[in-house]
């Protein structure tokens, strides 16, 4: 039985630079250990170069105070409208969802940097949860990246 598609979106202010937080991620996410230890334990690259569409990393990570892992796949990386996305391949989402992809995008409007980040997911299971978790988490380390690099 095939379930719709699913989407959660997350826009968060963001004082610390647009441009320096699209870099962090692709360019230097094991940099993420550093700045947010907490939420990210690992950060390795399997096949590729940073930033490149194609390549692939695996993290831990903890959501929830429960350490999970994953890998993914760097897709869709456009500098100029700094966006990327992540499509996971493997890991602990992967027993709920059937796809699961999360797209980060930079905006900047009247002067201020506005990250998005959207989650495309399709339950295995109608009953499993909506990763509303996985939201949480990633407005929770934006912040902590805006806190980190701001002060």
């Amino acid at each position: 039985m095939a379930f719709l598609r699913n989407k959660l979106v997350a826009h968060v202010a963001f004082k610390a630079g647009g441009d320096v937080y699209h870099r962090l991620f692709t360019n230097n996410p094991p940099h993420l250990t550093k700045v947010t230890p907490s939420k990210f334990q690992s950060c390795e690259l399997h096949e590729g170069t940073f930033g490149t569409n194609g390549s692939i990393l695996q993290w831990t990570y903890t959501v929830d105070g429960e350490v999970q892992t994953c890998k993914q796949i760097i897709q869709n990386v456009d500098e100029e409208k700094k966006q990327f996305s992540y499509k996971f391949i493997e890991g602990d989402l992967l027993e709920l969802y059937k796809d699961f992809v999360v797209t980060c995008h930079v905006e900047t409007r009247d002067g201020v940097d506005y990250i998005t980040w959207t989650i495309d997911y399709e339950l295995l299971k109608a009953d499993n949860p909506h990763p509303i978790n996985i939201l949480k988490f990633v407005i929770g380390f934006t912040k902590d990246i805006e806190t980190h690099m701001f002060g």
